[in-house]
C-alpha cells in the first residue's frame, strides 16, 4: 500500500481531490494492518518475556561482584550526534538489516552492563557543540563552545587568550605514563572531537594557519593541523581524514589531482606529512591513503601509523568506495593490533563523526548506517580486547533535534511513514522528523506531500517544523555506555568533563594515582575505605 501511495495521482498532475481520495485509502489500508500480529508467535506467551526477564536478572545478579582491576587499556568511542533517539533508530535499523524487525535487537554498546547519563552543557551555552564537549570528556573540564584543549577562560577565536589556558588531555596523561595512545576518526583528523586530545586552541575552524586570521598567527597562535605533529610529536596511531590541511597551499592531491578543492591549504609551505614521514622512517613509521596500503600494513612491524584517506571528511559509509576506502571497523582493527604491542597498554579515542553531519544534512538514513557502523566497530574492538583489563566507554558529545515516532506498526522500515495521515492537513508523514533543518519545504505554500518523493532515498531530507541551512544539536543529556575495570564509577547522571577522570583513576593515569601504590590499581581502595568505617566504629563507641 505504500507503493501505491507513492505512485498516487499527484504525480501525474491530477487534482488535489484525488490525491487526497488515494491517500485515505491508503491510510485506511495501513490501519486495517494495526489487527495483524506484526511479532513473532512466541512474543504471545507470557513465558517468552518471563524467561527473558529472569535471564535478565541473573545476569545483573552477578554484576553484584565489580570489576576493581586495574585498566590496561582504555578505548574510548564518540559517536558525534548520537543521542539517544539515534541509539534507539540505529538499534531498530541494524535488526532490520538482518532481516527482524528491530526492536529487539541490541546494540554492541548496549550489552555493556553500566549505563549512565551526562550532561552536556558547555560553560557558555545551554546546547553545546563537539568542541566544547571534547574539552571536557578528554580533557576533564568543561570549556567554551568553539574552543579545544582549552579552559573556560580562554575566549572563542581571541588569540591572545590562550596562553596560560591550556588544559591536558587523556591521550596525553596516557603516553606520558608510557602507553600507546591513537586516534581513529571518520573525519578530518583536525575536527573538533579528535583535535581536543592533542591541540589548544580557541577556534576550533582553525584547520590550517590558511583559515586563520593573519593576527593571530602574527601573534604565535598555531593551527590544528600543525599542533597535531608538535604537541605531542609521538601519537602512535593518527586516522582519518584532513590530508589537505597537512599540505601546501595549491600542492595537487594524491588521489584527486584534478579537483582543486582538495588541493593543500597550508600557507607556510610546510608538508606535514613528509615532516611525518621523516621523523619516522627510522622508527618504523608508516604513511598510508588508501585502504589497500593500510590492509596490507603487517602491524607487529608497525610502530607508528599516519593514515590520512580523504583531503577532508571520509565519505559516508553508505557512499563508501568498498575498494579504495576502509570501513570504520577496519580501522579501528588495524589500530588496536598495533597499539597493543606496548606492554603496558594503550589509550584508544574513536570517533564516529559523520552521524553529526547526516543528521545537520537532515539526512537521517547517512547518520543511522555511520552509527550501526560504528557499533560494529565496537565489536570487532570487544573481540580483540578482554574486560578484565580493558575499560571501554561509548558515549556522545551531544544530541540532535531528531526523533522518530506517529504510532508506527512493530517492524516499520525505520525510514518508513507513520501509519496515519495528519489529521491537520490531511497529507501522510514520515516517522523520522526534525525539529529544524533544511528538510522543510512548502509545495504552493503548503507542506510537501512526501508520497511524492522518495522518502528511502539514502541523500532523502527529512521533514523539519523550522526552516534552517543546517539542523542543530539537541541539548538533552546522552547515554554513557561502560564495561570493564571500574566501569560501574559511570553512574547516575553526571557532568560530562568526569568521564576522563574515571578512565584515568581506573588506569592509574593523570590524577588521583595514589590508590595503585597499593597494589593492582583500584583494589587500593578497599583498604582506605575500611579505614574509614574502622575510625567511625571508634569514633561511635567512643561517643
Amino acid at each position: 500500500f505504500l507503493q501505491v501511495c507513492r505512485s498516487s495521482p499527484e504525480r501525474h498532475g491530477d487534482d488535489d481531490m484525488k490525491v487526497t481520495a488515494v491517500l485515505i485509502v491508503c491510510s485506511c489500508l495501513v490501519l486495517r494492518s494495526l489487527g495483524k500480529p506484526q511479532f513473532p508467535e512466541q512474543e504471545k506467551d507470557p513465558r517468552f518475556w518471563n524467561s527473558w526477564a529472569q535471564k535478565t536478572l541473573n545476569n545483573a545478579l552477578m554484576l553484584q561482584t565489580l570489576n576493581q582491576n586495574k585498566a590496561k587499556n582504555l578505548i574510548f568511542f564518540l559517536g558525534d550526534g548520537m543521542g539517544v533517539p539515534t541509539v534507539t533508530a540505529a538499534r531498530i535499523l541494524k535488526g532490520q538489516l538482518k532481516g527482524q524487525s528491530g526492536e529487539e535487537t541490541q546494540l554492541e554498546m548496549e550489552k555493556f552492563p553500566f549505563v549512565s547519563l551526562a550532561k552536556t552543557y558547555n560553560t557558555n551555552a545551554q546546547v553545546a557543540d563537539s568542541a566544547g564537549t571534547a574539552t571536557a570528556f578528554l580533557c576533564g573540564v568543561k570549556a567554551n563552545e568553539g574552543t579545544v584543549g582549552v579552559s573556560a577562560a580562554a575566549v572563542r577565536s581571541q588569540c591572545n587568550t590562550t596562553q596560560g589556558n591550556e588544559v591536558k588531555s587523556i591521550l596525553s596523561w596516557a603516553k606520558d605514563a608510557g602507553k600507546s595512545v591513537g586516534i581513529v576518526t571518520t573525519t578530518r583528523i583536525t575536527h573538533a572531537t579528535p583535535s581536543a586530545a592533542y591541540a589548544h586552541s580557541v577556534e576550533r575552524d582553525w584547520y590550517s594557519d590558511n583559515e586563520m586570521p593573519a593576527e593571530a598567527v602574527q601573534a604565535g597562535c598555531k593551527d590544528i593541523a600543525r599542533q597535531l605533529m608538535e604537541n605531542i610529536p609521538n601519537i602512535d596511531v593518527i586516522m582519518g581524514g584532513g590530508r589537505k590541511y597537512m599540505s601546501p597551499k595549491n600542492q595537487s592531491d594524491v588521489e584527486y589531482p584534478d579537483v582543486a578543492k582538495h588541493n593543500g591549504t597550508r600557507k607556510d609551505g610546510r608538508n606535514l606529512v613528509q615532516e611525518w614521514i621523516d621523523r619516522t622512517k627510522d622508527q618504523k613509521g608508516h604513511y598510508v591513503w588508501n585502504k589497500t596500503q593500510l590492509l596490507s600494513l603487517n602491524p607487529s612491524n608497525v610502530d607508528y601509523l599516519l593514515a590520512l584517506f580523504e583531503p577532508g571528511d571520509m565519505t559516508y559509509d553508505l557512499e563508501r568506495n568498498t575498494e579504495t576506502d576502509p570501513s570504520l571497523t577496519e580501522m579501528v582493527d588495524v589500530a588496536i593490533k598495533i597499539l597493543k604491542k606496548n606492554p603496558k597498554g594503550f589509550y584508544l579515542l574513536v570517533e564516529g563523526g559523520r552521524i553529526d553531519h547526516g543528521h545537520h544534512e537532515g539526512k537521517a538514513k547517512q547518520a543511522l548506517y555511520e552509527a550501526v557502523e560504528m557499533d560494529r566497530a565496537i565489536g570487532r574492538a570487544d573481540l580483540m580486547t578482554s574486560i578484565h583489563d580493558t575499560l571501554t566507554v561509548v558515549t556522545a558529545d551531544h544530541s540532535h533535534v531528531f526523533s522518530f515516532g506517529g504510532y508506527t506498526v512493530r517492524g516499520n522500515t525505520i525510514f518508513g511513514l507513520a501509519p496515519m495521515l495528519s489529521d491537520v492537513d490531511q497529507k501522510p508523514f514520515t516517522a523520522i522528523l526534525y525539529g529544524n533543518g533544511p528538510g522543510y519545504k512548502l509545495v504552493n505554500g503548503v507542506r510537501e506531500n512526501v508520497s511524492t518523493v522518495d522518502y528511502q532515498e539514502n541523500n532523502y531530507q527529512a521533514q523539519a517544523a523550522v526552516p534552517l541551512t543546517m539542523e542543530t544539536h539537541g541539548g538533552e543529556d546522552v547515554a554513557v555506555f561502560a564495561k570493564g575495570p571500574l566501569a560501574h564509577l559511570l553512574h547516575g547522571v553526571q557532568e560530562q568533563n568526569y568521564i576522563p577522570h574515571v578512565m584515568a583513576y581506573a588506569s592509574c593515569i593523570g590524577q588521583n594515582r595514589e590508590h595503585c601504590s597499593k597494589g593492582s590499581g583500584a583494589p587500593g581502595l578497599r583498604p582506605v575505605l575500611s579505614s574509614i568505617a574502622t575510625l567511625l566504629t571508634v569514633i561511635l563507641i567512643l561517643c
